[in-house]
């Protein structure tokens, strides 16, 4: 119960001064005049005021609050190194016995886990929470128990009470970590990309050796080992191997004593593109789809296209000189024999032999193509004649045969069944609304598949992969009238695209693969088949037994299922057929870029309320109470500052002047004075 007198004026305080003033004018003119009675008008006037200013005794029933420590327990993964996990959980238990025997003191515990994508420790966030939550004025002190690696120091609250760290981890500990800087996420297929690496020790390192061992793979291979100085930035120049995701794996063995080897692994993932696609366009005669590939290949900044047409053939004689037919000699030598391997794909359209290109010279493009080339047919009328280009060394690696029957009539092409599970041809707009084309070569499939069918069913572009390398088969020279808007047209653009680069084999059109896409450590597993089904797929995570996922249809041709990995780092993917690997989570997880416990990041927050970092291994300190203001730590003690706060239950006002004594007080003293004036 307390008792405070308060004032609640009967008229506004600027009137109350105004009526002041007019009291201290009237007596002041009463001591001027002479007046024996002037105190007495003052005294009336003082009782006047008084009762204006309505002063009452206020008793307030108050109950005291408790006061509140915050207790931040940090449960991130770093706490999991060494014996932190044990030292923060006694640690806990001691200071919540301590504050329960404390009296009008309670605890709030607060635990703070690993923030999401790779956000570290976010403590302060925490803080911030529980601070928005509680009345600040009940704050007593806030303490947290962790290794002090925090990474949202930045964002820190206005503290309105001391903080104090209690450090887990040892004074002895040390760790190894690898750094892996400016790692691109492309690289030009063949040309190195350099990636800066460097090892590094930190705490309590113990003297031995200077160079620390290096294992470095490639999509999971045998690891080739280096040894590289520690402590220095190292320059490694890499060149991917292939086109698509290239996952490098840099390890540096766990050494003797090291606080752990969850930062010793580095995973780069690395997509290899290549530079510049060369492309070799050879048209047999002017047509009037001539432009349709170069227009095509053109289109695309990233493709090399050497074109050459051949205007007039040998066995023309007009007497016209050739230096007026053509800018340049067609140089088949230099093409077809010495830098034929230079090109990424060869495209013959409506071409026959005419003796420009040798037999020799197409035994040569037929090797071409078995050790890894791309050769793709634009057949026209030529390609059914006797100078077809079939009936050449060609003839081993083309996948269809031509009857010698040209079909001229229009007809629209139809995506097969196998179609529709091929990437080349799968999902291609507006199928059933395509224009006619009015021409086809009639061939007959000896290898590979038959993607679309034109006029009665017959193939039309058929795919075929031979050696190493690939072959198309387009029996048809009208393509151009899709591009020209013939009856509606079609997909022109999209499925020579695709074609050009499924040949060159480009890693998102291949149509018998595995692979997986990650998200965080959650990874999407993708198998893209021509059959019916899909194999089960295994999945062998970097620790644990191996986990066969089912996979189910997404689209045609296209088989899926999604897994959380159960860690971070490579695992490896294989079915009856394929083998592939990826890497979850990030390059370095941030929990463990640093490892060694430390109170210099919390410093700063920690001395503007002079609280303090005590280490746990050396004992769990004591509670005492300190006055705000004061030092707030001592060997041995941490403070918590008492708030004091309390809750008002009850109010009750009296007043100090009854009316009735106010009217008595002051008609009594006008009354004196008058009295007194007149015995003057």
């Amino acid at each position: 119960m307390t008792g405070t007198v308060i004032f609640d004026p009967l008229v506004p305080w600027p009137v109350l001064a105004v009526v002041a003033g007019i009291v201290a004018v009237a007596v002041g003119i009463a001591v001027w005049r002479g007046l024996s009675g002037w105190a007495l008008r003052g005294l009336a006037g003082l009782v006047l005021l008084g009762a204006l200013s309505g002063p009452a005794f206020q008793q307030e029933d108050r109950a005291p609050l408790t006061d509140i420590v915050v207790l931040l327990e940090d449960q991130s993964a770093s706490q999991a190194l060494s014996d932190r996990r044990a030292q923060t959980a006694e640690a806990s238990v001691a200071l919540a016995r301590a504050v329960a025997a404390r009296d009008n003191t309670e605890l709030r515990r607060v635990a703070v886990p690993d923030s999401e994508e790779n956000g570290g420790t976010a403590l302060m966030a925490a803080l911030t929470e529980v601070l928005a939550e509680q009345p600040r004025a009940r704050i007593a002190g806030i303490v947290a128990l962790s290794d002090g690696q925090i990474h949202d120091a930045a964002r820190a609250p206005d503290l309105p009470a001391p903080l104090h760290l209690l450090l887990t981890g040892r004074q002895d500990d040390w760790d190894r970590r690898l750094i892996v800087r400016n790692a691109p996420a492309f690289a030009i297929i063949g040309e190195p990309v350099t990636l800066t690496l460097r090892i590094e020790d930190s705490g309590a390192v113990p003297d031995g050796a200077r160079l620390a061992p290096l294992e470095i793979s490639v999509d999971g291979d045998t690891p080739q080992v280096f040894q590289i100085p520690i402590g220095q930035d190292i320059d490694l120049p890499v060149t991917l191997p292939y086109s698509g995701r290239n996952v490098l794996q840099f390890t540096v063995p766990m050494a003797e004593g090291e606080l752990t080897d969850r930062n010793n692994t580095a995973l780069i993932q690395m997509n290899g593109v290549r530079d510049r696609l060369r492309v070799l366009l050879v048209s047999g005669e002017p047509h009037a789809g001539g432009r349709t590939w170069r227009n095509l290949l053109k289109s695309d900044s990233s493709v090399d296209l050497v074109h050459f047409t051949i205007l007039r053939p040998p066995e023309k004689q007009d007497g016209v000189p050739v230096g007026e037919l053509s800018l340049i000699a067609f140089p088949t030598r230099e093409l077809f024999l010495e830098k034929i391997d230079d090109f990424d794909l060869i495209i013959f359209d409506r071409y026959k032999r005419r003796g420009i290109l040798p037999a020799i010279y197409l035994d040569n493009v037929a090797n071409y193509v078995e050790q890894g080339g791309a050769v793709l047919i634009a057949a026209g009328p030529d390609f059914a004649g006797a100078d077809s280009i079939y009936r050449s060394p060609l003839a081993r690696i083309l996948p269809a045969e031509p009857s010698a029957r040209v079909l001229e009539e229009g007809f629209a092409p139809v995506v097969t069944d196998l179609g529709t599970r091929h990437p080349v041809t799968t999902d291609l707009p507006d199928q059933g609304d395509w224009g006619r084309w009015l021409r086809q070569i009639e061939v007959t499939p000896q290898s590979g598949d038959v993607v679309m069918t034109g006029i009665d069913d017959r193939p039309l572009l058929v795919l075929d992969r031979v050696g190493e390398g690939r072959v198309a088969l387009l029996a048809s020279d009208h393509a151009w009238l899709w591009g020209r808007g013939y009856e509606g047209g079609g997909p022109q653009l999209e499925l020579l695209r695709r074609l050009a680069h499924w040949m060159m084999k480009e890693p998102e059109l291949e149509e018998d693969a595995l692979w997986a896409e990650a998200t965080g450590q959650t990874m999407r597993i993708i198998r893209r088949t021509l059959g019916e089904d899909a194999a089960p797929v295994i999945v062998t995570p970097p620790q644990g037994p191996d986990v066969e996922i089912t996979l189910s249809q997404s689209g045609p041709g296209r088989f899926e299922a999604l897994y959380d990995g159960p860690m971070i780092g490579l695992y490896r993917l294989r079915d009856d057929t394929h083998e592939t690997v990826i890497g979850l989570g990030p390059a370095a997880p941030r929990e463990f870029e640093q490892t060694i416990a430390t109170g210099d990041i919390l410093a700063p927050l920690i001395a503007p309320l002079r609280g303090g970092v005590v280490r746990l291994e050396d004992g769990i300190p004591s509670l005492r109470t300190v006055r705000e203001g004061r030092p707030a730590a001592g060997r041995g003690w941490i403070g918590l500052t008492p708030r004091g706060a309390y809750e008002t239950r009850d109010v009750r006002q009296s007043a100090l002047l009854p009316p009735w004594l106010v009217l008595l007080l002051a008609s009594g003293l006008i009354i004196g004075a008058w009295l007194r004036e007149g015995r003057r």
